[in-house]
C-alpha cells in the first residue's frame, strides 16, 4: 500500500497534537492542519523529525469557516506529492471551537461559524478527498463528543453541532460502505477548559474510573480505529465508563 498519510484538522495544538504526534510516531506521514498554529504544527513536525531521523510531514493552513479556504485546502491536499504517491490512509476531522455562552447571548453567526467548522467543512474536506482516500485504503475518523443525549448549561451551540457531526459520520460510514471506513471518537473528560473547572471536577466525580483521561488516550484511540480494518459506523467512547450513565 505504500507510505500512509493522514491529514488531520486543526493539529496544532491539543489533542490534535498529541494524535498527531502519535501518528508520527506509528511511522504515518502527518499533515497537519491549522488555522493560526502553524508555527506549533512546525514545530511538532522537527521535533518528530528529529526524534524519528526521518520527514515526518507538512503544515497545512486554512480557516475551516471559509468555504474558499476549504476548497483551497482540498486543492492543496490532493497536489501533495506524498498524497499523489500514496493516496490518503486516515482523515481525522478534529478542529474544534469550545466556548460558553448561554443561549439567549449566542449571537447566529457564532452558530454559523461552529456549523462550518463541525459540519461543514467535514462534509466538504471527506467528498472532496473520497478518491484519494480510496486509493489509500484509508478511513475517517471524527472526534465528535460525549454530549450526546445530555444537557449542558451554555453549550448549545457546540453540542448541537458537534451531534451533527456525528450524525454525519454514522451515516456515511453507511453510505460509503465497501469503499472508505467512517468511525467516530467521543473524548469524555479529558482536557478542561480554564472556564469550566468546577464543572470538570463535578463530571470526574460521575466517572466510574474516577479519573480524568489525557491527550495521548484520544490520540491510542484515532490510531485504532484507523488501523482496525473492520471497524466502521463505531462511535469510541474514551471516557472512563462516563458513557454508562446517561443522567
Amino acid at each position: 500500500m505504500g507510505e500512509r498519510v493522514v491529514l488531520i484538522t486543526g493539529g496544532g495544538q491539543r489533542l490534535g497534537a498529541a494524535t498527531a504526534t502519535r501518528l508520527m510516531d506509528e511511522g504515518c506521514y502527518v499533515l497537519i492542519h491549522a488555522r493560526s498554529s502553524t508555527a506549533e504544527a512546525q514545530a511538532l513536525l522537527d521535533d518528530g523529525e528529529r526524534r524519528l531521523g526521518r520527514s515526518c510531514g507538512s503544515v497545512v493552513q486554512a480557516d475551516l469557516a471559509d468555504d474558499e479556504a476549504v476548497q483551497r485546502l482540498i486543492r492543496d491536499v490532493l497536489r501533495h506529492p506524498m498524497v499523489q504517491q500514496h493516496g490518503l490512509f486516515g482523515l481525522i476531522h478534529n478542529a474544534s471551537f469550545y466556548s460558553q455562552s448561554s443561549f439567549e447571548s449566542t449571537p447566529l453567526e457564532t452558530y454559523r461559524n461552529l456549523t462550518r467548522l463541525h459540519m461543514e467543512a467535514p462534509y466538504a474536506l471527506t467528498q472532496g478527498l473520497l478518491p484519494v482516500l480510496e486509493a489509500g485504503q484509508g478511513s475517517v475518523v471524527a472526534i465528535v463528543d460525549t454530549s450526546w443525549g445530555r444537557v449542558w448549561e451554555g453549550l448549545a451551540h457546540y453540542t448541537s453541532t458537534k451531534a451533527g457531526l456525528r450524525q454525519l459520520m454514522l451515516n456515511l460510514a453507511g453510505e460509503l460502505a465497501g469503499r472508505v471506513r467512517v468511525n467516530c471518537l467521543a473524548p469524555g473528560a479529558i482536557m478542561a477548559a480554564d472556564w469550566e473547572a468546577e464543572h470538570f471536577a463535578k463530571v470526574l466525580e460521575k466517572v466510574p474510573l474516577g479519573r480524568s483521561g489525557n491527550a495521548e488516550d484520544i490520540a491510542a484511540g484515532v490510531h485504532f480505529l484507523l488501523e482496525h480494518p473492520t471497524l466502521s459506523g463505531h462511535v469510541l467512547h474514551v471516557d472512563g465508563g462516563w458513557s454508562t450513565d446517561n443522567a
